[in-house]
């Protein structure tokens, strides 16, 4: 396990009212297959799939990150959970149910990941909503689970004999005395990095720029009702928009896809401020958005390998197209200074420091966000062609962003075919969910509307 994926753990043991695992709904067509048929069919996939059947040991004394080691007594009827949602089976009774499962941790003696089955959404749909936690895959590698158990055609791909069994159990000794060879390499190594860092000094130029930047993000941002301490509930909530009219609103006004969505959801947070009666300062929201740094062709390796940036989203814009600007522009500010980079430099410092001090500084500076970072915007391309599960056709994606520390709202995007689904996560304190989707909706709607506006008038905007 990398120093990044062991921090998920670390900072769920830090924060009692967190539960760091990530999820996302699949909505079916109907009719839903029988559980049995689902099982059989996930069974099949599992060799594909083989973290799915490892659990996590932690090393004594912390001398090293935890391993994954194949868990000798796996049972997949475990992992599986069979939910029939109360009438009518909509929106409001399938985000109780993400909200009741998202809030219960997952259990660490088992592997970390679950499945829910669910039946009796309307219109004959069912879904399958499924929890793997961050400490196993990061968005990227977590959409590409997908791939893996569901099918491009209608008709069910050939799986392989099964033949797994257990490799034997890591013992308390054994990794012991791993852990203190690594920890006696660390020199070597630490050297050959630093050796191969030093060949690319433009890159090394770029992660000292971003560090900087980084730096000068740490001062406390303005105090609203957005950050706070948190309970454990979670609730939730989503809204769709289409991929075309993301497109309009970068063509009229140029940018990047994860612009226009960010300026809608600087729009939405800026309603939500406004309608609980505060201020809208400058620099009053800072979101930490995440950035993958994973090549080309790594999509199917289960870890994290995310860097980040810290943008201050311009809430206190009262124009959205002068909003959208700004976004616009601090988010290339913050690529351009190379915080990007600074974050994928510490996330590689860590992997060549003895893990001990590593895991003691995650702990210590768990609760640096709550005065530093409001909320968390994650953006995950998903699939753009149909998927199927079981010869029935995926209709939509609903994706879930885990909150923890202060920060008690969080957004995630994802695509999947011709439109973006928003999923908000919030505690109880956020029982107005639902004035942040209404506003994220009505922010895009109207940058739509002068996108369109802006292309039908001469001299318009570009």
């Amino acid at each position: 396990m990398t120093p990044l994926d062991a921090a998920f753990l670390q900072a769920e043991d830090a924060e009692p009212t967190a539960s760091l695992a990530i999820s996302s709904t699949a909505v079916f067509a109907g009719p839903a297959p029988s559980f049995a048929e689902f099982r059989d069919h996930l069974a099949g996939r599992l060799p594909r799939i083989p973290r799915y059947r490892q659990r996590v040991v932690p090393v004594p004394l912390d001398l090293g990150p935890p391993v994954w080691a194949d868990d000798p007594d796996f049972e997949l009827d475990r992992h599986l959970v069979r939910v029939a949602l109360p009438a009518p089976g909509g929106d409001a009774e399938l985000a109780a149910l993400v909200g009741r499962v998202m809030g219960t941790r997952l259990d660490r003696d088992r592997p970390l990941w679950r499945y829910w089955f669910v039946e009796g959404l309307a219109d004959r749909r069912w879904a399958l909503l499924s929890t793997v936690h961050h400490s196993m895959v990061d968005g990227v590698s977590g959409t590409d689970l997908y791939r893996v158990v569901l099918d491009r055609e209608p008709t069910r791909a050939s799986t392989a004999p099964d033949d797994w069994q257990p490799a034997p159990w890591p013992s308390a000794p054994a990794l012991t005395v791993a852990a203190l060879r690594d920890l006696a390499m660390l020199p070597v190594t630490g050297a050959q990095a630093a050796a191969g860092a030093l060949r690319d000094p433009r890159r090394l130029v770029a992660a000292g720029r971003g560090m900087l930047a980084l730096l000068a993000s740490l001062p406390p941002a303005p105090r609203t009702s957005l950050s706070g301490p948190l309970s454990r509930p979670r609730h939730v909530t989503w809204l769709r928009c289409r991929i075309a009219d993301v497109r309009t609103v970068r063509r009229a006004f140029g940018g990047t896809f994860n612009d226009v969505v960010l300026a809608a959801v600087t729009g939405g947070l800026r309603e939500l401020l406004l309608m609980r009666g505060e201020r809208v300062p400058p620099g009053g929201v800072r979101s930490l958005v995440p950035v993958s740094v994973r090549a080309p062709g790594q999509e199917d390796v289960r870890d994290n390998r995310v860097s980040l940036l810290l943008a201050d989203l311009p809430v206190h814009v009262v124009d959205p197209v002068a909003r959208f600007l700004a976004v616009r522009d601090e988010l290339g500010r913050c690529k351009a200074v190379g915080e990007a980079e600074a974050g994928a430099a510490v996330v590689g410092i860590a992997g060549h420091e003895p893990f001990p001090l590593v895991a003691a500084v995650v702990r210590s500076g768990w609760r640096i966000p709550q005065r530093t970072i409001i909320t968390v915007t994650t953006n995950v391309p998903g699939p753009r062609h149909t998927l199927y599960g079981l010869g029935r056709e995926l209709l939509e994606i609903i994706p879930y962003v885990p909150i923890a520390s202060t920060l008690r709202i969080g957004i995630a995007i994802m695509s999947y075919r011709d439109v973006v689904t928003v999923g908000l996560t919030g505690d109880d304190t956020v029982a107005d969910l639902d004035l942040l989707a209404s506003g994220i909706e009505g922010d895009l709607k109207r940058l739509v509307a002068l996108a369109e506006a802006d292309r039908q008038e001469p001299g318009g905007l570009r």
